[in-house]
């Protein structure tokens, strides 16, 4: 059965770097995409393994914190 999670931002900032694209599959640990706040740099790290299957937002996108940010697609 495929599970979806959720991966969300934890700052409010903007979307400075997508890492990775939809359809592409990712490990647990790597960054699916970095945001800037503060002039700090933020990976969005996902936390299990499978198929990004979504992104729900784009590069210089504005972002919340706990805004959902993209969907990855593991078994």
């Amino acid at each position: 059965m495929m599970k979806k999670n959720e991966l969300c931002s934890e700052v409010t900032g903007s979307v400075w770097k997508i890492k990775k694209q939809v359809g592409e599959e990712i490990l647990e640990g790597d960054i699916v995409m970095i945001l800037e706040s503060m002039k700090m740099e933020i990976p969005v790290i996902a936390e299990e393994p499978g198929t990004l299957i979504e992104l729900k937002v784009s590069e210089e996108d504005t972002v919340a914190e706990g805004q959902i940010v993209a969907i990855v697609e593991s078994k």
